[in-house]
């Protein structure tokens, strides 16, 4: 039985506070895109203040608009006024966080902020409040009720101040065209980092790269194949443009044919139109074309033209990357 109504009580928690959220989206108005302009139109960062619970989602709203290609960092309003507002330098904005709008150490803060002369976002729950009347803007992130059945700990309104953030954070992303590209600048280590490595970093280049011309011997083919060691060559035309490849499995299936391979001419055993990809492309996408046709070489292009071979990443160098 108790753990039915922990159940019960938990489904409660979770209906509050997506009602939170979801009852900010009829909030959205002129407000919230005067807050972006006001951020991209600065020539500083982006500077979030708040304290006890709402500091934490501050510090994380920070950490998201860092890692999405708005710099910003957060300032602890007590410590502000003992000299951390030194950290704030004309063309910054502030976002103040305060669902209240009354926190003393908010308030002490603002005649400072706005001596400054910075913008200031004020994110607030009653609009009536010393921090809304301060804010160059005010955004409205009132619930109705916490999800703490005391009313006491901040949990809906923590909800509700964390969702803002994100949008802010997300639409600031699309205006200034962030791209994945981007984001793999600011994200170089663990899993993330992995996915968003660039083959250019794992491929194979210069006297690595298995190549034979379309006139060269079958055992020329062979012998290239066995050195590079990756189970593949490419096959160049006479302009050095890329017409198809020999695999270890092309091999075995002309050998089934019969005959003496060692004979039989390169364009009869390469396979035509190889699956390749364009130098600068994520790890990741190289991984999916190889599991999409079953392969476990791609051949690197650069260039319009898609068929000078600039490098040849295998299955193993994404593993060894751990890209898988």
């Amino acid at each position: 039985m108790k753990s039915d109504k922990s159940i019960q009580t938990a489904k409660r928690v979770l209906k509050i506070e997506a009602r939170a959220v979801s009852n900010l989206v009829a909030r959205l108005d002129a407000n919230f895109s005067r807050a972006i302009e006001f951020i991209l139109n600065s020539s500083g960062k982006v500077v979030i203040t708040g304290i006890g619970k709402s500091g934490l989602i501050c510090k994380k709203i920070a950490a998201t608009f860092a890692s999405t290609g708005t710099p910003a960092f957060f300032l602890h309003p007590a410590e502000g006024v003992h000299g951390d507002l030194g950290m704030l330098m004309k063309g910054d904005v502030v976002i103040a966080v305060s669902n209240s709008g009354e926190t003393e150490e908010i308030v002490r803060i603002l005649p400072l902020i706005k001596r400054m002369d910075v913008k200031l976002i004020a994110m607030t729950g009653d609009l009536k409040s010393n921090l809304a009347k301060a804010g160059d803007v005010v955004l409205d992130i009132a619930v109705k009720e916490e999800a703490c059945p005391l009313g006491l700990a901040p949990t809906a309104s923590t909800t509700a101040t964390l969702a803002m953030g994100d949008a802010l954070a997300v639409a600031l992303l699309e205006k200034k065209g962030f791209k994945e590209k981007d984001f793999a600048l600011l994200h170089p280590a663990g899993s993330l980092g992995k996915r968003l490595l660039k083959i250019d970093e794992l491929m194979h280049t210069g006297k690595d790269i298995p190549l034979v011309n379309i006139n060269a011997s079958m055992k020329d083919a062979i012998l290239e194949i066995t050195a590079k060691r990756l189970g593949i060559t490419a096959v160049l035309d006479k302009n050095n443009c890329l017409v198809g490849v020999i695999t270890d499995g092309d091999l075995r299936r002309a050998l089934g044919k019969g005959g003496d391979i060692l004979n039989k001419e390169i364009k009869n055993v390469m396979t035509r139109n190889p699956k390749k990809i364009e130098k600068g492309a994520f790890a990741e996408s190289a991984l999916k074309v190889m599991e999409d046709y079953s392969i476990t070489t791609l051949f690197v292009y650069k260039g319009k033209s898609r068929d000078k071979v600039a490098g040849v990443i295998h299955l193993h160098d994404l593993l060894k990357a751990r890209v898988v």
